[in-house]
């Protein structure tokens, strides 16, 4: 696009009468010159407000991002963790007394059971003795009656010896279990309502920085809107201000054209023409103009309005953006710090609660260790007193048959061996009841193990670094916040300066503009008269319409021309007039 000053055509430079021709250069010049400055200022203003808010466009991604970012999240994640976790523990409590309590049950049943085999395995003892006796007064095979009894005795003091061994650790089971239940239902009691409240209160801590998440991600989406719109409007501007410069050359070529028709400076000497001539031509000069002058008008009108809508704009998105900014961080201050200050409180509450958690805990870790260490032993000895059980009963079952061939000598035998075989078979059906007592203890002693093992997971002190380090980065961003609201006013502030500074300047310009409607309307006070054209002057006036056309370098002058000369019948060669080669501005701008 040409850079050229706007300057008055060669043919003025002298001084001149005063004419309608020089009138309406005069006043046409003074209007494009101002067109040339004013589009100038304007535009280089709006470019640097363009450069001041893609920077602060910039500015509002950090600034929700500092809100919205990792840093808060990372907070508020730690701090779900957290709640979770100290509801878990919660939770665990009545678990933990539930199957404490199930094994002290059982405990008390497996007392009951192996107290009734110890009272069996006394009474196999007895019938031994017994025995003995017997087969002490029976004269044939003396040696055999008194090996039964004897391998018998053995049988039961062996297994006597791992029952009450097993009776001992159910009794220091027993009293580990009632520590150890005593201890949690006091725990529970005291604390469950703690850890569920302060799992609470950090669960409502999190809902807060979601809402503020939310919030700021929400505000910082409609503050980087109205940057964007802010950056199209300006973009828009400057485009729509480019059409200056081809307002600026039109107006260059009506004076041009009007200078055709001064006296002694145009058509009429050119071609040896007297003033007459030039009065029958300046007219249909004159005609011209006035349309092309009322066109450029209406063209320029309509680039004004279209400037001064996107500075008004500009205006409401400035303000707008700068109020998104203000909510963003407005209250953020004090508030935030006071938030933060009660989030450290409540995971310093939390972090003391689970600590009081591990303490409480030992009681239970040992009751699962000695009871881990029972049940081993109890099987052991289960297993053990099946197998002397059936060793008991077969020694009497085989006693018996071998007493019952001595006929009336051996009645007493046989006798001792059935109550022998029956004291047997009473033992076994005792500890048919304490395995089904220790399959119960075991599973509960599971049950509880994993609880505790669920428990040691939730490692919550390791975390009480990193929730720190995003509070004091948290603290350290709402410094962050304060230097680039700080920012964001300053260069709002100073892109509002230039928008109102423009839009004053436009609207001058624009009343300037307006003023030429009066030079069109004295360009069209004298009317053409082709009737009144001889031939040859006819072909004078197409002549100069043709060098008028090649001049043109906008789709809009040529299409003006066109339709002004269609009035006229004797203006046919312009129609043939070759396209000037120069593309034209307007098909580039609109």
């Amino acid at each position: 696009m040409p850079n050229n000053r706007f300057r008055r055509s060669e043919p003025m430079a002298g001084a001149l009468p005063a004419t309608i021709e020089t009138e309406a250069i005069t006043s046409i010049e003074n209007v494009g010159s101002r067109i040339e400055d004013v589009f100038a200022r304007v535009g280089a203003d709006l470019g640097r407000a363009h450069s001041i808010f893609d920077g602060l466009n910039s500015d509002l991604g950090l600034l929700g991002g500092e809100l919205s970012g990792a840093n808060i999240a990372n907070a508020s994640k730690a701090c779900r963790d957290i709640a979770s976790r100290l509801r878990s523990l919660a939770d665990a409590l009545p678990a933990e007394t539930g199957l404490l309590g199930e094994i002290s049950g059982s405990a008390t049943k497996a007392s009951v059971y192996l107290k009734d085999i110890l009272k069996h395995i006394d009474m196999i003892t007895i019938i031994a003795r017994s025995s003995r006796i017997e087969a002490a007064s029976l004269d044939g095979d003396r040696g055999g009656f008194l090996s039964f009894t004897r391998e018998a005795s053995e049988l039961a003091k062996s297994v006597q010896r791992s029952i009450v061994a097993c009776a001992k650790d159910q009794e220091q089971l027993a009293g580990a279990i009632a520590a150890a239940l005593k201890g949690q239902s006091n725990f529970e009691a005291h604390y469950r309502g703690q850890l569920l409240t302060a799992s609470a209160e950090l669960m409502s801590a999190c809902g807060e920085i979601t809402d503020r998440q939310a919030e700021s991600t929400r505000l910082a989406a409609l503050a980087r809107a109205s940057a964007g719109n802010i950056g199209a409007a300006v973009g828009n501007a400057i485009v729509s201000l480019q059409a200056g410069d081809s307002t600026r050359q039109r107006l260059e070529h009506v004076c041009r054209a009007l200078c055709q028709v001064q006296p002694n400076g145009g058509i009429a000497p050119a071609a040896g023409r007297d003033a007459g001539d030039l009065a029958m031509v300046a007219p249909f000069v004159h005609a011209l103009q006035a349309v092309q002058l009322k066109d450029a008008i209406t063209g320029f009108a309509q680039d004004v309005s279209t400037i001064e809508r996107s500075l008004t704009a500009l205006g409401l998105d400035a303000a707008k953006m700068v109020g998104h900014g203000r909510t963003l961080c407005g209250g953020q201050g004090d508030d935030m710090s006071s938030f933060l200050a009660v989030m450290k409180t409540r995971l310093s509450t939390a972090l003391s609660l689970i600590a009081a958690c591990g303490c409480a805990k030992m009681a239970v870790d040992q009751s699962i260790s000695v009871l881990e260490n029972m049940l081993r032993e109890f099987r052991a000895a289960i297993s053990s007193l099946g197998d002397t059980v059936i060793d008991i009963t077969l020694i009497g079952m085989n006693a018996g048959l071998k007493a019952s061939h001595l006929g009336e000598r051996g009645r007493a035998f046989v006798v001792i061996a059935n109550e022998l075989k029956t004291t047997a078979d009473r033992i076994s059906a005792a500890a048919k009841f304490l395995c089904p007592v220790v399959d119960a203890i075991e599973q509960a002693a599971d049950r509880l193990k994993a609880l505790r093992e669920a428990e040691e997971a939730l490692h919550v002190d390791e975390m009480q670094g990193s929730i720190g380090q995003a509070l004091e980065e948290i603290e350290a961003g709402n410094g962050h916040l304060a230097t680039l609201m700080d920012n964001l006013t300053r260069e709002s502030a100073v892109f509002e300066t230039l928008v109102v500074g423009a839009k004053g300047a436009m609207a001058e310009l624009g009343v300037k503009f307006a003023s030429l409607s009066e030079v069109a309307l004295r360009l069209e006070e004298r009317r053409p008269r082709s009737e009144q054209l001889s031939g040859e002057i006819g072909e004078a006036v197409d002549t100069l319409f043709d060098d008028l056309y090649l001049q043109y370098t906008m789709v809009k002058e040529r299409d003006v021309h066109r339709k002004f000369a269609e009035r006229f019948g004797f203006l046919k060669a312009q129609a043939s007039v070759a396209e000037p080669c120069a593309q034209s501005t307007d098909d580039i701008f609109f």
